[in-house]
């Protein structure tokens, strides 16, 4: 079974930049440009993706994701 994607935050319309979803798990899922040159092992189950901070901001600022602090 396919895992659920809520869009909470993009920096595009058209559906390939840089973007948050929260899934039906409850978890966050990030769409974004794969790092290859990090320099870092990641297990092969695993990827690095890069997004912008901004796109961070927004989520928070939208009141998407939460803060505690």
């Amino acid at each position: 079974m396919a895992t659920e994607l809520t869009l909470l935050v993009g920096v595009c319309d058209e559906g390939d930049c840089p973007t948050i979803y929260a899934t039906d798990r409850g978890t966050l899922a990030v769409q974004g440009a794969e790092i290859t040159d990090h320099g870092r092992e990641i297990p092969a189950y695993e990827t690095m993706v890069e997004i912008p901070i901004e796109l961070i901001r927004k989520a928070i600022r939208d009141n998407l994701i939460q803060v505690s602090g």
